[in-house]
């Protein structure tokens, strides 16, 4: 056991008991799992948690700034569609 934790503290992981409800053991299991991989998407997962936990608003200009981050940036794009009028119908 001493062994298996000095692995996990080498891998910058650690070992810890929550309380919770029985219902919630695998959605704990599960979070804890995905926070473990160390990838973009945890950190993601981290901060939202992070923020709902504290309770801070959501900051502003969040969807401006992944527009600003989009591949499609400066790709000058013609955006524009042809006006119709329509089609005519009997009622």
């Amino acid at each position: 056991m001493q062994n298996y934790r000095t692995r996990l503290r080498e891998r910058g992981l650690s070992r810890f008991e929550v309380l919770g409800w029985d219902a919630d053991r695998e959605l704990i299991r599960s979070l804890a799992r995905r926070l473990a991989e160390d990838s973009p998407d945890a950190s993601r997962l981290r901060a939202i948690v992070s923020q709902t936990i504290a309770g801070e608003p959501a900051k502003k200009g969040g969807i401006l700034a992944a527009l600003r981050r989009s591949p499609l940036v400066g790709a000058d794009l013609d955006l524009s569609r042809a006006h119709e009028e329509g089609r005519n119908i009997d009622l």
